[in-house]
This record gives C-alpha cells, sequence and structure tokens, in this order.
C-alpha cells in the first residue's frame, strides 16, 4: 500500500479483527487478518497489542494448544466503545476522500 497507515487506523483495524471473534482470537491469526487490509509485520503488531490492552480496550488470556501456552485477545466493552468511534470517523472521513478522488464538491 503507497499510503501510511497511522496508529489510529492500526488500532481501528486491530479492534475490528479482534471484535469478530466472541471469545478472542490469538496474534499470529490476528496478523495475518490484519494483512488482508495492509502489510503489517508482527514487530509492529504486538506493539499495538500490548497498547490496546494497556488502554483497557483488550484483554488477555492463555490458552494450551498442541502442548503450548497460545495468547489470545478480546475485546472488552471499553474497546467495543472506541471500536464504534473509530468506525464513525472512518465514516465520514472515507466519505470525503472519496468525493475528492471523484471530483465531487469538498465538505
Amino acid at each position: 500500500m503507497v499510503f501510511n497507515t497511522g496508529a489510529a487506523l492500526l488500532d481501528a483495524i486491530v479492534l475490528a479483527v479482534v471484535s469478530r471473534e466472541k471469545e478472542g482470537t490469538y496474534g499470529y491469526k490476528i496478523t495475518q487478518d490484519v494483512r488482508k487490509a495492509i502489510e503489517v509485520s508482527e514487530s509492529t503488531l504486538y506493539p499495538v497489542l500490548r497498547r490496546l490492552q494497556k488502554d483497557d480496550c483488550l484483554e488477555v488470556y492463555d490458552r494450551q494448544f498442541d502442548g503450548r501456552n497460545r495468547r489470545y485477545y478480546k475485546i472488552t466493552p471499553r474497546g467495543e466503545a472506541q471500536l464504534e468511534l473509530y468506525r464513525s470517523e472512518w465514516r465520514s472521513y472515507s466519505k470525503k476522500i472519496s468525493e475528492i478522488f471523484e471530483g465531487g464538491a469538498i465538505l
């Protein structure tokens, strides 16, 4: 992607990906799902997950998988509220950008 991805957009994408799984999802799967939208490395993603956890947007728990612990991330009520704010902002922002690209009026 030629456009830079800011921290807020990356947070929004991660929250959206995690919110799709009611019981939560694990780091590697989050990375793979995020990569469907933007190119991101694990070294970029894990600090985002830690920050969202610190901000009480994600809760973390471990679960056994093939004899190992796998860390899972689950969206919290605060994370859901933040995601809704991001969705609202994204709708407004993307509408304005699309209008500019398509030659429409600038609001």
